[in-house]
């Protein structure tokens, strides 16, 4: 157990926990529809033109434009209906000079033709139309291969799959896709104060919320979860309980059990379940007492059991350990300058991140609570305001260091 990895910087940290974060390179292959914020863990390239023929943009008439190089308003040229062709179709005849067919939208042009012209521009006679203009070689016409070569890359390994990715994989035959295996993540909570939502409130007793906060931004950051509810305030349980993920997924996140106080078992569960801790308590607030450990290839995050500083460890922690793991940039934070809109009215003697909201004219405003055990003020935010330690009351129009959620 390394004791010195206390009271460390965030960013030491969040260095410990990346070198311990190997990136998934598992793959499977899954149906389209079950791709769409995957990665790809190949490159996918078209197997033939797209489209595979030369098809029509509209409804209308095709035929072989010399037919009406002589076409005039006083002068039509009379063309005689030989077949008529449905999307889908496919007709197998030659078009000859003087004869057209009917084509809808989509249908292959037939040999012999090489332009199309709009149903209403016409004056159609039984079996027959009348042209009062001239056409051009290949008007309103779509070559094959006119959208997709073949040999196209169609999606880069590494990529994240989005709907319009598989409606081009669909449109080259597809029927799945090789992607990487999501991050598996457990997510427990310790206390055996907790209750689960749905069960009577008790004296003395709370609701579960931090497991749903974890488990959700897991599920929305892409990850695949395994929801344990809570463990027993015993170390020994506790430690057999995640001991028996190690094998089974890349992160078990906890909340709770990482201060000092007597139940605040995740000190005694980490050597007990056989795990090397890498760090406790990081300089800042809230979510100091955090515990990172690995045991074996899994990596352990504990973050404290208060519901702010659940959720900006997990955050500013759990977050770049999910980008490393998954291989997906985007989910970092970003971080980027802003101006305060509000005034904060205290001094910060430690490093501390505050919950904003970004507005519209792109100033931060802050809300009115900040204490680390609570949550509601959170739900409207989407930015934490960085404030270096010893900094002093902030005045509205500061500009500070912001990270956008």
């Amino acid at each position: 157990m390394r004791d010195h990895m206390r009271d460390i910087e965030l960013e030491q940290a969040i260095d410990l926990l990346l070198a311990h974060a190997a990136p998934v390179r598992e793959t499977e292959r899954v149906p389209l529809l079950d791709a769409v914020g995957r990665t790809a863990a190949e490159e996918v390239r078209a197997g033939f033109d797209n489209p595979p023929f030369d098809r029509s943009p509209l409804d209308g008439y095709t035929f072989a434009a010399a037919s009406t190089r002589a076409a005039s308003a006083e002068h039509p040229v009379r063309l005689h209906v030989i077949g008529e062709e449905c999307a889908g179709d496919f007709f197998a005849g030659t078009v000859g000079a003087g004869e057209c067919v009917r084509i809808m939208t989509g249908g292959a042009i037939p040999a012999g033709c090489d332009c199309v012209v709009r149903q209403e521009d016409v004056r159609e006679d039984g079996d027959a139309i009348h042209v009062s203009f001239p056409s051009e070689p290949y008007e309103n016409y779509c070559c094959a291969g006119e959208d997709i070569k073949k040999g196209t890359l169609l999606i880069q390994k590494g990529q994240v799959i989005t709907a319009a990715h598989i409606a081009v994989l669909a449109s080259e035959g597809y029927g799945d896709v090789s992607v990487y295996r999501r991050v598996r993540a457990a997510v427990a909570s310790t206390g055996d104060e907790l209750l689960q939502p749905g069960e009577p409130l008790q004296p003395g007793k709370i609701y579960n919320s931090n497991l749903y906060l974890l488990a959700g931004r897991l599920k929305e950051l892409g990850a695949e979860v395994t929801v344990l509810g809570s463990v027993p305030d015993d170390v020994e349980r506790a430690a057999e309980v995640i001991a028996s993920y190690a094998d089974r997924v890349d992160l078990f996140l906890t909340s709770g059990g990482v201060s000092v106080g007597k139940k605040d078992i995740m000190h005694g569960v980490v050597p007990a379940l056989g795990a090397e801790r890498l760090f406790w308590r990081v300089c800042m607030k809230p979510g100091a007492p955090a515990i990172a450990y690995t045991r074996g290839a899994m990596l352990g995050i504990a973050l404290s059991g208060n519901p702010f500083a659940a959720y900006a460890t997990f955050e500013l922690m759990a977050r770049p350990v999910l980008a490393r793991l998954s291989g997906r940039s985007e989910v970092l934070p970003v971080r980027r300058r802003a101006v305060l809109a509000d005034a904060f009215p205290k001094d910060c003697p430690g490093r501390r991140f505050l919950r904003a909201r970004i507005e519209a004219d792109g100033r931060v405003s802050l809300p009115d609570q900040h204490e680390s055990g609570t949550l509601f003020s959170a739900a409207g935010c989407n930015a934490f305001v960085d404030v270096p330690a010893g900094t002093k009351p902030l005045p509205a129009g500061t500009e500070v260091d912001i990270v956008v959620l």
